[in-house]
């Protein structure tokens, strides 16, 4: 049902994106607004008719279906489009579309995640270069600028196009080199140098607006990383003395899975919880309180005090039968920790596919002190990789973390079965998103 509605869509869109923004709206492009402080704030937002057209197919789905995600260009396949899947114009097209329609300004969230032997510190690193064979110029040419060539077009002047960029690259950089490929990235330099090219190229377009990623709680929460990790950032960008920086925030979560609040515990309770195995001498449990603390990092850093923090929440609800109510009484400290987490993986490595997991909050602007939005930059019940261990046509592996039988140290993976490659629809996992949303629909 989802494949054939989507199928109907494309079809009734597909005459429209093919035609100049101008002549589908009967006129020239509207003159482009001036930058704003939030993008997020007082706009609309972007609603991917392709992902909608699926979600409204499940049951149930119809509640979700108008919520706002990101467009993810994984593999420079995606910038023009392929058979199953729109290109970049045809996004930006739809948005101008979209905006005409509305009355408040039109944000859209892109996603650029293809960094040469992208998300090195997984055990299958799938993109479309490698630092061994001049990944670096590549990713520049092939990768950057035709993205920044297309945003640039006069006819999306009017759209707050917001620009994340490369999600989980700090683990890459700041744990042990576990993989040859991140030994290579880490030696070469070309991290740093491909994401400070796409935040300057990038945040030379008036209307675009950068957001850096920031990982997530799990990594760089910890006392060794939590410094480091913001001085990297503000090296890479450029930031000193609070002057500008090529960035308007950072995002935290995307694409995971942890918990936006832990309202039953937290490090700073009596009991010795950062010892736990579960907390692993980590600062923070969640999301908000990470996100909050490392803005102020950010800042002392050297960005300067209106940067905000954007955080990902499309799949970090964990509600449902198993949500904890109440804080643990008991006097283990693991079992202190396990009773009172509402986050249900067997490890915060865990990310793929985890099953358990809900919709979290729903998209909005300035929910909290320091930030600029929750997101659903991931859109739920796209899948994170195969399940089974078989090579696509296209020549993608998966993951072992996404097999539900595999487990690392003897951690399971937590993985849903049945899931499609990386990028496909991923029904099941949809329908237990919803019926795990936090707050509930």
């Amino acid at each position: 049902m989802a494949v054939r509605l989507e199928a109907r869509l494309m079809a009734m869109v597909a005459a429209m994106i093919l035609l100049p923004v101008a002549v589908v709206l009967g006129g020239t492009p509207a003159a482009a607004d001036a930058r704003v402080d939030n993008p997020y704030a007082a706009a609309e937002r972007y609603v991917d008719p392709w992902w909608s057209a699926s979600a409204a197919a499940e049951p149930g789905g119809a509640a979700v279906a108008g919520q706002p995600t990101g467009v993810w260009l994984d593999r420079v396949s995606l910038i023009e489009g392929t058979a199953s899947s729109p290109g970049l114009r045809a996004h930006l097209n739809e948005a101008v579309v979209q905006d005409a329609f509305g009355s408040a300004p039109l944000t859209i969230q892109i996603v650029l995640d293809d960094l040469p032997d992208r998300n090195c510190t997984h055990l299958v690193s799938n993109g479309d270069f490698s630092v061994t064979s001049d990944g670096l110029n590549r990713y520049r040419s092939e990768y950057v600028d035709p993205i920044a060539e297309i945003l640039a077009d006069p006819a999306y002047q009017r759209l707050r196009i917001v620009a994340i960029v490369e999600p989980d690259f700090l683990p890459g950089l700041l744990l042990p080199a576990a993989t040859s490929r991140c030994s290579a990235v880490q030696a070469s330099g070309a991290y740093p140098a491909a994401v400070r090219h796409a935040v300057t190229r990038l945040h030379a377009i008036p209307n675009v607006y950068v957001y850096l990623d920031a990982s997530g709680h799990g990594v760089v929460g910890h006392p060794d990383n939590f410094g480091r990790a913001a001085d990297l950032l503000a090296s890479i960008a450029g930031a000193s003395g609070g002057g500008p920086a090529p960035v308007e925030g950072f995002t935290v979560n995307v694409a995971g899975y942890g918990a936006l609040v832990e309202p039953y515990y937290n490090t700073h309770m009596g009991l010795p919880v950062k010892s736990s195995r579960w907390v692993a001498g980590n600062d923070y449990v969640d999301e908000l309180s990470f996100a909050q603390a490392f803005r102020q990092r950010l800042i002392a850093a050297g960005f300067g005090s209106g940067i905000g923090m954007v955080i990902d929440t499309s799949r970090s609800g964990w509600g449902g039968p198993y949500r904890p109510v109440r804080t643990s009484t008991s006097g283990d400290v693991n079992r202190f920790v396990d009773e009172s987490r509402t986050d249900r993986r067997h490890s915060v490595g865990n990310w793929c596919n985890q099953a358990g997991a809900g919709l979290g909050a729903r998209p909005t602007a300035i929910p909290a002190a320091g930030v600029d939005a929750y997101a659903w930059i991931k859109p739920p019940g796209v899948s994170d990789g195969s399940s089974v261990n078989v090579t696509s046509p296209d020549g993608l592996r998966p993951d072992p973390m996404c097999d539900p039988t595999y487990a690392q140290a003897g951690v399971p993976s937590g993985a849903l079965p049945y899931a499609p490659e990386a990028g496909q629809w991923f029904g099941q996992q949809f329908r237990e998103l919803l019926a795990n949303a936090y707050p509930p629909l």
